[in-house]
């Protein structure tokens, strides 16, 4: 390692969490922004699906689909994070209204999104796992653009690294520490927006696009998804700072045990989906 004191050697993150800054503390957040790119990229990958006969929704259904889940990405990502990871905050109620303080969860997002699926499935009356299946084709453009926001806001920083791009993240130490003691980190967020984001979205558009799969076994692509997306996230949790106490005393991280968890539910969806294929193609 080349001589000199650790700022000469890496980067210092200094980035403006702003895109535009009305006083000190109020104004545009890149934050925002990525939720609004996420949710566009959405609309558009709705509005191609149900143009070229591939959706179970129509054009006109779009923007009502696409405003549920922006309410269960919303709503499931900021209580599932204090749900997941700092229960204790909900003895502090005004604390989960704050919103300008950060604290969103993947994890409680999905759970968000599932809910808004059944209520505009058994609403509207098209097939949930249809729905589910292209749902999950929309999502990581949205996992991608969070995690270019995390990195943006220096926040979900790695863990301690010496490789040559290791960051030094200035949050990551107590306030007031010297630049020369805080500890470079691996750029974390940039390898879960590639991992969770670009990398499962080729997967899932390459699995929905092409091959009769959505036809043949509906909830198959949904399966796939959340056993694609625990393992893709598993790996980028071990480089990732662990962010709460791992639960029940156990030697791993929060976000690996939820992924797990939901890895398993991944698979069972998948294998049933396939279950369900093979019973339709008997009686038929």
């Amino acid at each position: 390692m080349n001589a000199g004191s650790l700022p000469d050697r890496y980067w210092v993150h200094d980035l403006d969490p702003f895109v535009v800054k009305f006083t000190e503390t109020i104004g545009i957040r890149y934050y925002g922004l990525s939720y609004m790119l996420g949710f566009l990229a959405g609309f558009v990958l709705l509005h191609l699906a149900s143009k070229r006969g591939r959706s179970p929704l129509t054009v006109a259904q779009n923007a009502d689909y696409l405003f549920a889940i922006v309410i269960g990405v919303l709503a499931g990502g900021r209580l599932g994070y204090f749900l997941l990871y700092e229960p204790e905050s909900f003895l502090r109620p005004l604390t989960v209204l704050k919103v300008w303080a950060g604290g969103m969860a993947s994890h409680g997002g999905f759970i968000g999104v599932l809910l808004a699926m059944m209520w505009f499935a058994r609403s509207r009356k098209v097939s949930f796992w249809q729905l589910a299946d292209l749902t999950c084709m929309i999502t990581p453009p949205g996992l991608f653009f969070g995690r270019i926001a995390n990195f943006i806001n220096g926040e979900l920083w790695g863990r301690v690294s010496e490789v040559r791009w290791a960051v030094i993240f200035p949050g990551s130490a107590p306030a007031g520490t010297p630049l020369e003691r805080i500890q470079p980190r691996h750029p974390s967020q940039l390898y879960e927006a590639g991992l969770e984001g670009a990398l499962l979205f080729a997967f899932v558009a390459l699995r929905y696009w092409r091959g009769k799969t959505r036809e043949i076994a509906p909830g198959r692509i949904v399966g796939e998804f959340l056993t694609v997306y625990a393992v893709l996230r598993i790996i980028g949790e071990i480089f990732r700072e662990p962010d709460a106490t791992p639960l029940f005393g156990m030697s791993i991280s929060r976000g690996i045990f939820y992924s797990i968890v939901m890895g398993v539910a991944g698979i069972a969806i998948a294998v049933l989906a396939e279950r369900r294929a093979r019973v339709a193609d008997t009686d038929s």
